[in-house]
């Protein structure tokens, strides 16, 4: 390797850590080393903003942008106050009864939904009603956020990843809900069971506030009725237009931003204080892992990394499968699984054209599917619905560290990963 391969190395090894430890907050950490990586030349300003794959993904920038503006206007309407009660009504004020509620709330969704979009709906709502039972918000938001990873790997629409993989191997919405959708069903319900212990410190039930809660009307919490339902409206256009953006050829980013200024111009409402609701240390912490990224990209180290492991299982299916699955687990736990796919899958489809084709060889490319959906669950940076659930609640006075979020993500990532490795045995090559 040349010596601006190794000094990129050593700069984004330095960031991570300096992100781990909190020793430097995490924008200006990533900032930084973004500015480094174009010092030292590990990648260029023409790569940094304008690649597709080296460089800063501008489609995941103004999805979030366009979606944040849609939440900041929701806010407004009480929405999120009416949800969170309901909730909480429902659960009668049970904390782990709630938590499983959120659950699979949230992975339904996220099935249905990208899961930055989910996270940016639920996440507020989390916040309200935690207030509302006097419950540690933290532990809940974990949860939502794992439980969103996990969902979101059901479908071609739920994981950003998943988009990816599929536009690269010409895999439809129907493929991945016969292949993906079952496990990622059997893990929702695995990962429900493991909250009731990895969160138990967090189930404290307090009488007087569910009782309370209980005798809250929802209703009382709309504040603006068409607000409310011109919201209603372009939520709904956007949601179906995300559903069929194959078939319109519209990018969801496009959506996402058009209809978060349709929103904000129909609300009458003043944008500089919308403005200020939007996640701007998110967005800039992106765009900075973004370009250190695609120095690692540019540079030619993931690329290394993914053929070496393509010539270790040559003509090896069931080795390439596993190798694939547990293989893309510490990298996209490093770096965040949507550039480590956008770097990586040429070289798994490559591995499938010399294993016989699609027809064949499919099963690798759900065994990467699913090795980098479920590494999201590993680390904050690992995922960018982890990255914007982090933003809502430092935004809320709820700061959730690294090791904070690890410490449980490392063992949801470790035990779906194992289960998820069994179902590929058992349904690719034990039962084929």
């Amino acid at each position: 390797m040349s010596v601006t391969t190794w000094l990129a190395l050593a700069v984004f090894a330095g960031v991570y850590v300096l992100i781990a430890t909190e020793w430097v907050h995490r924008v200006a950490a990533a900032l930084g080393g973004a500015v480094v990586m174009l010092l030292i030349g590990a990648t260029s300003p023409e790569h940094a903003f304008f690649s597709k794959h080296a460089g800063i993904d501008w489609d995941v920038i103004f999805l979030l942008l366009g979606m944040m503006l849609i939440v900041a206007v929701l806010k407004r309407t009480g929405i999120f106050e009416y949800v969170a009660i309901w909730a909480a009504k429902r659960a009668r004020g049970r904390p782990y009864r709630l938590m499983v509620l959120l659950i699979l709330a949230t992975a339904f969704l996220s099935a249905w939904l990208d899961n930055v979009t989910t996270v940016l709906l639920l996440a507020p709502v989390t916040i309200v009603v935690c207030r509302r039972l006097g419950l540690p918000a933290v532990p809940y938001l974990i949860a939502e956020v794992m439980a969103c990873n996990i969902g979101g790997a059901a479908t071609l629409i739920g994981d950003p990843p998943n988009i990816m993989i599929g536009s690269r191997a010409g895999l439809s919405f129907n493929d991945f809900l016969v292949h993906m959708a079952p496990i990622a069903t059997l893990l929702v319900v695995v990962f429900a069971v493991m909250a009731r212990w990895m969160f138990r410190s967090a189930f404290v039930y307090d009488a007087k506030r569910a009782a309370q809660v209980m005798e809250v009307r929802e209703r009382d919490a709309i504040k603006d009725g068409r607000l409310l339902a011109v919201s209603g409206l372009v939520v709904v256009i956007v949601m179906v237009c995300f559903v069929l953006h194959t078939t319109l050829h519209l990018e969801p980013s496009v959506v996402a931003i058009t209809g978060g200024l349709v929103l904000l111009a129909l609300s009458r409402l003043n944008a500089r204080e919308v403005a200020r609701d939007v996640e701007w240390e998110t967005l800039a912490f992106f765009t900075g892992l973004f370009v250190m990224v695609g120095a690692m990209v540019q540079t030619g180290v993931i690329a290394d990394l993914g053929q070496a492991a393509a010539r270790a299982t040559e003509g090896q299916l069931f080795g390439a499968s596993m190798a694939l699955l547990f293989g893309s687990v510490v990298p996209s736990a490093v770096i965040d699984n949507i550039p480590f796919v956008a770097s990586v899958s040429p070289v798994v489809s490559e591995i499938v054209a010399a294993s016989g084709g699609l027809e064949q060889a499919a099963v690798l490319w759900w065994s990467f599917a699913l090795g980098a959906d479920l590494a999201g669950n590993a680390t904050i940076i690992a995922s960018s619905a982890n990255v914007v659930t982090v933003g809502i609640a430092d935004r809320a006075g709820h700061h959730i560290s690294f090791w904070q979020f690890s410490r449980y993500g490392l063992i949801v990532t470790a035990v779906t990963t194992a289960i998820a490795g069994l179902y590929v045995w058992l349904r690719y090559f034990a039962l084929a």
